[in-house]
């Protein structure tokens, strides 16, 4: 699939996204490579990872951002409770940030915003408090504005993304279960107006039974539901 204006968005599985910039910057989301079933087998990520972000401190989403990070000298950006524990796994560099916030990574503007999901971190010394699940705006110097919803149920007041941010492309969880379905991602979809739609969270595990062509039923005439696989890029 051919790229907007020089920016790549490539599925790597899961809610797992790689975003390159046409200036160069890479940022990665929710790394879960390793245990992933989806990854596509032989993908290799790029040597420079310049950001990490985490949406929220459950495994499939944060499972590798410490070997991730020490390997490709990222930054990880995440919600202030959960940078301070990836940062006591042993990442070296972050950014602690919250709801409502924005920072520049590089040519990049992130924008935290609010998600529907709960967030607990396990390890071998049990389930930590890191903060509360979001989701983030991206808004590159030279693309459309991305918008990646993390794992999260709809709510109304993604109404307020669309008129604060203005997303072209929306990443949706659609699988079920543990996020919201096609059902939900569709009025998820006219709730923030975006026409593209880049769906994920669906297929890795038995009970996220929920497919882009369902979503491409439901979603209006003019909405574009990208119908990929892992390690297609958009």
């Amino acid at each position: 699939m051919a790229s907007q204006h020089g920016l790549k968005v490539t599925w790597l599985g899961h809610a797992t996204v790689l975003v390159q910039t046409a200036e160069g910057t890479n940022v990665l989301i929710d790394p879960f490579i390793e245990q992933n079933p989806k990854y596509p087998k032989g993908f290799e990520l790029p040597t420079k990872i310049d950001y990490i972000l985490l949406t929220h401190g459950h495994g499939d989403h944060i499972s590798d951002v410490v070997p991730v990070a020490k390997k490709h000298g990222s930054k990880v950006v995440a919600i202030y409770e959960l940078a301070d524990y990836v940062a006591k796994q042993g990442v070296k560099d972050t950014i602690g940030m919250n709801l409502g916030g924005t920072v520049h990574l590089g040519d990049v503007a992130a924008s935290m915003v609010d998600a529907k999901h709960s967030s607990g971190a396990r390890d071998k010394d049990g389930t930590h408090y890191v903060g509360i699940a979001a989701g983030y705006v991206l808004t590159p110097q030279n693309g459309p504005v991305l918008y990646h919803a993390g794992d999260t149920a709809v709510f109304g007041d993604m109404r307020l993304l669309s008129e604060i941010y203005h997303p072209e492309v929306a990443m949706l969880p659609i699988g079920g279960h543990f996020t919201m379905g096609p059902k939900e991602a569709a009025l998820a979809a006219k709730l923030l107006g975006a026409k593209t739609i880049l769906p994920l969270h669906w297929g890795t595990f038995p009970p996220l039974t929920g497919t882009p062509a369902e979503l491409a039923s439901l979603v209006e005439a003019n909405v574009q539901v990208v119908q990929w696989s892992p390690g297609e890029s958009f």
